[in-house]
């Protein structure tokens, strides 16, 4: 590693764009439909693989959590857009409580969803149905293609890898990228930085946060794969009735694959996932990559033959259905932005004047109640006209654990879309946008919640007020008093 070689080649452009984005997993592609949506005359998406989706889609962590908080729907915009669309295009091709049934009581409905991890809710007393989908990702391959399609101002260019960016002092000025063809230079005048490592705003001279705290899960990489042939509802039923002997299964289980592992249900009940945690990796290191591509695919045999003969009921058929083709990621660089997300803001239910998204999130601090995320923590110091939406967000190393889900990349994602179309609309910097306009179109023209806006159903302000929020409990109290702070 001590040896260099010098570089000095010309490097041919190849494409100039209004909006370029790098990465087309969930960030990514709401970003770019939300910029040619907001009027971005030319918008170009950078991927690397042949798919957009990213973890979703190529890396089977096929569920959203959380999209609903009591009977509000707090996740919109393009987020539930994928299964309002799902839902005319191919039916059946996820499960979850519909949007009626969100915060129903019903003791039948919760029987029959709380089997279902997720769409009841984790942490009240009172369970309630939560909207939590779980979805066939080939189906959503298919549909995230055609969404782009439909923007006749979107060009995608896949199978091409973003190496660097293109600076001019401290403006980016776009991408250097490889690909069959070789190494070439597309050229934009906003930036997105979707690939969720913070490939772009590494280079660029952002800085950026790299530590993660080993009791979450960010430090933790995964290969999903799923499994056929089972009886998922008989397992679940059982394992609800046998709370102890599904314990000793779940650690039974870990021991043979050599880390936790976590048996996950589908859209089918013939059809389940494994979730995987290999602790202590970094998925921006090549010998962590490659170690989980290998130690979860040697696991694979084992553990489908252990199931089959732990509980015969449920698994006695059960074969390997497939592999995920892209490893699953959590969390490498954070950015060190204009805001960085921490737990005091979740615990006083922060509120910004530049929020972007008001989500219902995963996480016992509030509940899973709605929370404020502000531009400011995708928008990077020191560089200019480069935005970084995705799991990659300003947050503390142990809030991002909360924020870096799917419903959070799509709607940060759809937020810095639309405000780099704003911004090169006004001829503005990314760091001078007008966020009152951007805020209007989120909220107004896409579907986006966000609160105190002039269309802002004034009964999703009352939940929260009368919810407190979901801040109410001991261990937001502890993170409040430790500031000083109270309700």
């Amino acid at each position: 590693m001590g040896k260099t070689i010098q570089e000095t080649n010309t490097v041919p452009v190849y494409e100039e764009c209004d909006v370029l984005v790098v990465g087309g997993g969930a960030a990514g592609h709401s970003a770019a439909i939300a910029a040619a949506r907001a009027g971005a005359k030319k918008v170009i998406i950078l991927e690397r693989y042949g798919y957009f989706g990213g973890d979703v889609t190529g890396g089977y962590v096929i569920m959203i959590p959380t999209m609903s908080w009591y009977n509000k729907s707090f996740v919109r915009g393009l987020q539930e857009e994928w299964f309002t669309r799902l839902d005319k295009s191919a039916p059946g091709s996820y499960i979850c409580p519909s949007l009626k049934e969100i915060g129903d009581t019903s003791p039948v409905l919760i029987d029959r969803w709380s089997l279902i991890h997720g769409c009841t809710s984790m942490w009240a007393e009172n369970k309630r149905l939560v909207r939590a989908p779980y979805y066939e990702p080939n189906q959503l391959k298919i549909e995230l293609d055609l969404m782009v399609q439909e923007e006749p101002n979107i060009k995608v260019m896949f199978h091409c890898w973003a190496t660097k960016p293109v600076m001019d002092g401290n403006v980016v000025k776009g991408v250097f990228f490889e690909s069959k063809e070789g190494r070439h230079v597309v050229l934009s005048k906003i930036t997105i930085d979707a690939t969720g490592d913070g490939d772009i705003f590494a280079q660029a001279g952002a800085p950026f946060l790299g530590q993660r705290d080993a009791s979450t899960r960010v430090d933790k990489t995964a290969l999903v794969w799923r499994m056929g042939g089972v009886d998922f509802e008989a397992y679940a039923r059982w394992a609800r009735q046998f709370p102890k002997e599904n314990a000793s299964f779940r650690d039974e289980l870990a021991k043979i694959a050599g880390f936790r592992t976590a048996v996950l249900p589908t859209e089918r009940n013939d059809v389940v996932w494994f979730n995987n945690f290999l602790p202590s990796k970094d998925c921006i290191k090549i010998k962590d990559l490659t170690a989980t591509e290998l130690e979860v695919r040697t696991s694979i045999r084992a553990t489908i033959d252990f199931c089959k003969r732990a509980i015969p009921f449920a698994f006695r058929d059960a074969f390997l259905y497939d592999i995920a083709p892209q490893l699953g990621a959590r969390c490498s660089r954070r950015l060190d932005g204009e805001h960085v997300m921490t737990q005091l803001d979740v615990a006083t239910a922060a509120k910004f004047d530049d929020v972007i998204a008001w989500h219902s999130i995963v996480g016992p601090m509030n509940d899973s109640g709605p929370v404020e995320l502000p531009y400011r923590c995708i928008l990077p110091k020191k560089v200019e006209n480069l935005i970084c939406p995705g799991r990659h967000l300003a947050a503390d190393e142990i809030i991002i654990d909360t924020l870096l889900l799917i419903p959070q990349c799509v709607g940060l994602g759809q937020a810095a879309g639309v405000a780099a179309a704003v911004a090169v609309n006004d001829g503005t910097t990314a760091h001078k946008v007008d966020i009152k306009k951007v805020q209007r179109i989120l909220s107004e023209e896409q579907d986006v919640p966000l609160p105190r806006q002039r269309n802002t159903d004034p009964e999703m302000v009352q939940l929260c007020e009368d919810h407190h929020y979901g801040i109410m409990n001991e261990r937001a109290k502890k993170i409040r008093a430790a500031a000083g702070l109270d309700w």
